[in-house]
């Protein structure tokens, strides 16, 4: 039998607890209230609910907000309404009997909280996202592009972007190409998987040969494509080319030659020619990450190696460390015989990035913004990395910063035995840092020196002191 109103409207008032100050909006807390109340028993199936003039003047509340709530919960299935019958809890809104509730998830645990400091390598300075220059760039491109832009477009990538990019690589990073050997992607892990996915690319079948040093995010990417990676050795003048011929039959290779992530230095002239001579002799491939290669301060950028060989050397960049890695912008610049197959990875649809940041993107590079930004944010990190080194010459003398030429990092020497314990201190002294062992290839046979990776972009101009202070009180004793 139906509860009688006078007995639910002393339930409304204690039981049910309608607080209706809640977030939302008051239709949205009495709405939040009642499926509370039907799901949890304490309005039974067949209760017949109070008039909505009656509950509104009960409550203190429009006559409109009970109305709405009602319909809201009939729509959800929670409640029914019936001419003449006035409005009850459905009955299909209780578990059948025997049926047990399901209690509510637990809580995630709390995340930890984070550190201090950030010194960890790869992170551009995200105050300094050029954020006008990007929203007037925004607005110059919508207002110019065409109407087609907004259709379904082109898997290569906009042609605005492209050429903008053929004329960029050229003159900053001696590549050479034209537009139609261009492929927009998300970034640099995007391009390994279009290299290497299996939509359509994977045009290596042997190892892969890459460098002892590097990013293990990198060497999972290729293991999950079935591409097993053979470590190459590094000295001061970066790779060690000649260990390309007895690599079990490598059919290519991946450098970071304008500046070795994360050992530092570029690759000798020398062993850039003689990767070239190894790809033409064995027909091998050459990858090239151009990582950060545009921040080097004590000399123009080196050239890519892409200049040598347009036909034996895939050229993958971004602006994760330029820009930002919130933009999702990368490319692939392809030998001829290899665009349709990465353009057959890609698909048709799903895997581009975004028609707006396309276009925006070539708006700041035609515009001359981008260069402009780049510049400044070369002098920004070149005071940053200089505060490093003074720091360590009046702290820490005994520790050598190396790699210190061009990009947003620095590694740090250490005394043999203590990277370990170096870097339990540094979290001690809310520093977020990593080892130089995090980034050695599992099979790498060369000596494994200890050392920090520090990068000096990351942490904001007002914390950056307190940063070096922190990290110098953590490095071990001379």
């Amino acid at each position: 039998m139906a509860e009688s109103w006078v007995n639910l409207a002393e339930r409304i008032g204690s039981d049910l607890h309608l607080e209706l100050s809640g977030a939302g909006g008051r239709r949205a807390v009495l709405i939040r209230a009642l499926r509370d109340a039907v799901r949890e028993g304490r309005l039974a199936p067949g209760t017949r609910l109070p008039p909505y003039r009656s509950l509104a003047a009960d409550l203190g509340i429009a006559r409109n907000t009970v109305a709405d709530a009602y319909a809201e919960l009939v729509a959800e299935g929670w409640l029914t309404a019936r001419q003449g019958s006035g409005t009850q809890v459905a009955d299909r809104a209780a578990p059948p009997a025997g049926t047990r509730v399901p209690k509510r998830a637990p809580t995630r645990p709390a995340a930890p909280a984070p550190p201090t400091y950030d010194l960890r390598q790869g992170q551009p300075d995200a105050a300094s996202f050029p954020r006008t220059a990007w929203l007037a760039a925004a607005r110059r491109a919508l207002n110019s592009a065409p109407n087609e832009a907004f259709g379904p477009g082109d898997p290569q990538g906009r042609i605005e972007l492209r050429r903008a990019l053929a004329g960029y690589l050229g003159r900053a990073r001696g590549v050479r190409t034209d537009p139609e050997r261009i492929v927009v992607c998300s970034g640099f892990a995007h391009a390994l998987r279009l290299l290497f996915g299996s939509g359509g690319g994977g045009m290596l079948k042997g190892p892969l040969a890459v460098e002892s040093y590097g990013l293990g995010f990198h060497r999972s990417i290729l293991s999950t494509a079935g591409v097993r990676t053979v470590p190459l050795g590094l000295d001061e003048k970066g790779a060690r080319i000649e260990e390309l011929t007895g690599s079990q039959r490598v059919k290519g290779v991946l450098l970071t030659p304008a500046h070795q992530f994360p050992t530092g230095g570029p690759l000798h002239p020398a062993r850039r020619a003689a990767v070239i001579d190894w790809a033409r002799t064995s027909g091998g491939l050459v990858l090239e990450d151009d990582y950060d290669g545009e921040f080097r301060y004590d000399r123009e950028p080196v050239g890519a190696v892409q200049g040598l060989d347009s036909e034996r050397v895939v050229y993958m960049g971004s602006v994760s460390k330029s820009l930002s890695p919130g933009v999702r912008l990368g490319w692939l610049v392809l030998p001829e015989h290899l665009i349709d197959g990465v353009l057959a990875a890609k698909g048709e649809r799903e895997a581009w990035a975004s028609v707006v940041d396309q276009l925006t993107l070539a708006d700041l590079i035609e515009s001359g913004h981008y260069d402009r930004h780049v510049r400044r944010m070369r002098q920004r990190y070149r005071h940053r990395r200089d505060q490093l080194v003074a720091a360590l010459a009046t702290h820490a003398p005994h520790i050598s910063p190396t790699g210190v030429a061009a990009g947003l990092h620095a590694v740090l020497r250490l005394p043999p035995g203590t990277e370990q314990s170096t870097a339990k201190a540094a979290a001690w002294q809310g520093l977020a840092l990593e080892g130089l062992a995090d980034f050695r290839h599992p099979e790498a046979t060369m000596p494994a020196p200890d050392g920090l990776v520090v990068g000096y972009s990351t942490p904001p101009e007002h914390a950056y002191g307190a940063a070096l202070d922190a990290l110098c009180r953590a490095l071990p004793p001379g």
